[in-house]
């Protein structure tokens, strides 16, 4: 497998590792988000500082309304924090070339 498709295979399987905890393998309950958060994004929560952060996620990518993400909910989150990412590492790099 080439690296963008480990990659993929990783958040694939990631999602899935926390969506079975509580028996429905397909979608993250608030609860499994969280955890999800906590233990894989642990420096993202911190620097958010907010308490009801999980809660604002949650209602921001619950596009159905079922108080759960399927995989697709979930996407956007990762794709978000992903570009934020990704300015930062351009920001990063153009100040090195500066020096």
């Amino acid at each position: 497998m080439t690296e963008l498709e480990k990659a993929m295979e990783l958040l694939i399987v990631t999602f899935h590792r926390y969506a079975e905890q509580d028996g429905d393998k397909k979608t993250l309950s608030k609860k499994e988000l969280k955890k999800l958060i906590e233990t894989e994004l642990p420096g993202f929560l911190k620097a958010q500082n907010n308490p009801k952060l999980v809660d604002s996620i949650m209602k921001d990518l619950d596009l159905n309304k079922d108080d759960k993400l399927d995989f697709e909910e979930f996407l956007p989150l990762v794709s978000g924090l992903s570009l934020a990412c990704e300015k930062c590492y351009n920001l990063h790099t153009q100040m090195r070339k500066k020096c």
